[in-house]
């Protein structure tokens, strides 16, 4: 590929629809996020391996979430809304 407008139909080949300007800001700078679509497509265009670049963890939500109650988290049915007092400036 010899510009980023090349990449334009193998994106669009596997379901992957961005404009030129998209394509080019990807290519050109670096992204802070990228969707892991985008990515997938990416490597399968480029015959690239994401097994180096990606790491997959599992983690029981459960066991995270049981952690955290026994913790010193105030419960948010604790707290009440206050009222505001809109004034206008002239009043002081």
């Amino acid at each position: 590929m010899r510009n980023s407008r090349d990449l334009v139909e193998p994106l669009r080949d596997r379901g992957i629809t961005l404009s030129e300007s998209q394509i080019y800001r990807l290519v050109s700078q670096d992204p802070n996020r990228i969707a892991f679509k985008v990515l997938v497509a990416l490597a399968d265009i480029f015959e690239l391996d994401l097994g180096p670049l990606v790491t997959f963890t599992g983690s029981d939500l459960r066991a995270q979430r049981s952690k955290a109650v026994g913790t010193d988290v105030p419960l948010l049915e604790s707290y009440r809304p206050v009222r505001v007092r809109l004034t206008d400036d002239d009043e002081g």
